[in-house]
């Protein structure tokens, strides 16, 4: 469980950093930047230091864990530091400091504001998965304690699917049955869950880069280089391949038909849980699971690269362990700065995977 902790959190660590220079590009931009992106520039956003802060919530209060809870967290730890703006914060988030500030108790500071269906919550839902191995209810339901202070509706159900996906992976499900255990912590009317099984359909028709088929492969060990075992994974996408972000290779074709599956496009921002869900699980089944393939399809996506690789990375993670991810993406991985949230600063994700293992 330590190694999978380990492996969760410095995979969503590793997606927010590759794909937060992508954030809010187009696959064509991405493509005529990058080719594929594949190599961490900088530093990660606020998705890393959300997850870890989630995390600390549950360290001090485990399965008891409450929305009033969280609450207080954010009054005495977060609020007090904000002495300008929350650089790099979401909206649902900002909504939710402007909400406490005002007296306003969760469920209502979730509701507030317009954000609710924000994929903030889902950003960080991968410790509530950590937390509660093989039992994706559970993380469900820990998770959507932390959503009623900030989120409503299709934000919290998008929180509840990572987190369900999350707990299946640390369990040691094959990435169809984390799929099958996101969508069996949501109602199967959501939006969420229509956006999830669109995208699962379209991996189903689209033909894979390179003629392959999308088949769907167990999680398994881990090779010498750090990177997963692709010998014994013939269903994912080899990293070292051109893959779905060169449209030599054909991946376009896929990109476009999951864009054109769950993304609105008229819509002016990117930060739509329903969609940023859908799209970092489908990079994960894309990548047959495997942290490097799921991360570099994840980014390549564009609209909110930086939490859909955060997403793919952490489920990913979870599923391969440590090892599973790149040495190369490992190494680039330091403390936080607290840019966002000045209480974690100096933090590093594999402290607190740690921290979470130890109090399974």
């Amino acid at each position: 469980m330590r190694d999978r902790a380990r492996g969760c959190l410095l995979g969503l660590a590793a997606g927010d950093a590759l794909g937060a220079p992508a954030e809010n590009l187009t696959p064509a931009e991405i493509r005529r930047r990058w080719g594929r992106l594949t190599e961490i520039e900088g530093g990660g956003t606020d998705d890393t230091e959300y997850a870890i802060y989630a995390a600390s919530l549950l360290v001090r209060h485990g399965h008891g864990l409450s929305a009033q809870d969280v609450a207080a967290a954010y009054r005495a730890e977060i609020i007090p530091r904000v002495a300008g703006p929350m650089r790099g914060a979401g909206f649902s988030e900002l909504g939710t400091v402007e909400a406490l500030r005002r007296g306003l108790e969760p469920p209502l500071t979730g509701l507030v504001h317009a954000h609710g269906w924000s994929d903030g919550l889902a950003m960080r839902a991968a410790p509530y998965g950590i937390f509660c191995p093989g039992d994706p209810a559970e993380a469900a339901r820990l998770v959507e304690q932390d959503g009623l202070v900030s989120g409503s509706g299709e934000g919290i159900l998008g929180g509840r699917a990572v987190a369900g996906a999350v707990a299946a992976a640390m369990g040691g499900a094959t990435p169809d049955e984390v799929v099958s255990a996101a969508l069996s912590v949501i109602p199967a009317d959501s939006w969420t869950a229509r956006n999830v099984v669109r995208v699962r359909d379209v991996l189903a028709s689209v033909p894979a880069p390179g003629g392959r088929n999308l088949e769907r492969s167990s999680p398994g060990g881990s090779g010498p280089d750090g990177a997963g075992s692709r010998g014994s994974d013939p269903g994912g996408l080899d990293p070292r391949d051109p893959g779905p972000a060169d449209p030599a290779s054909g991946g376009s074709e896929l990109v476009e038909a999951l864009h054109r599956a769950v993304v609105v496009r008229h819509y002016p921002w990117t930060d739509v849980a329903p969609e940023a869900v859908a799209l970092a699980l489908a990079a994960f089944l894309a990548g047959g699971g495997e942290v490097e393939a799921s991360v570099t399809f994840g980014v390549s996506l564009g609209r909110d690269a930086d939490t859909i690789g955060a997403i793919a990375g952490a489920v990913a993670g979870a599923a391969r362990g440590e090892r599973g991810v790149p040495a190369r993406w490992a190494a680039r991985i330091g403390p936080v700065t607290g840019k966002c949230l000045p209480v974690v600063a100096g933090r590093h994700v594999l402290d607190v995977a740690d921290e979470l293992a130890e109090g399974l």
